[in-house]
């Protein structure tokens, strides 16, 4: 399996839970559990394709490009349109978690940073 995600990030843990290769050519289905630390803040980047967000548990704010600040909280969901920056914050008590699923371009980097 080739390994396409950004290095582990100190205060994140990463666990793939499924890849499979989409109907649509090019286009694959990533799924991942993504756990925050305590004031966790990830820096900006991008997808090559929309992620969808669900909430496991926690408080998290997203801020999006082009979009003002959200906070979600467990059982809230979020997308990401492709290509669009954005960073997440955990601003909850303790630690949080998201089922991120993403539908991206097959073969290209599923994070790059972006200043």
């Amino acid at each position: 399996m080739r390994r396409t995600f950004a290095p582990p990030v100190s205060g994140t843990r990463r666990v793939q839970l499924q890849r499979y290769d989409l109907s649509a050519p090019g286009r694959e289905l990533i799924q991942v559990r993504i756990e925050f630390a305590a004031d966790y803040v990830a820096p900006r980047h991008v997808h090559p394709g929309e992620e969808v967000v669900y909430v496991l548990e926690g408080t998290l704010e997203y801020s999006i490009d082009g979009r003002p600040a959200v906070t979600v909280r467990a059982g809230d969901v979020l997308i990401i349109p492709a290509g669009t920056a954005h960073s997440v914050k955990n601003i909850g008590r303790g630690s949080g978690a998201e089922l991120a699923t993403y539908i991206v371009e097959k073969g290209k980097p599923l994070i790059l940073l972006v200043k």
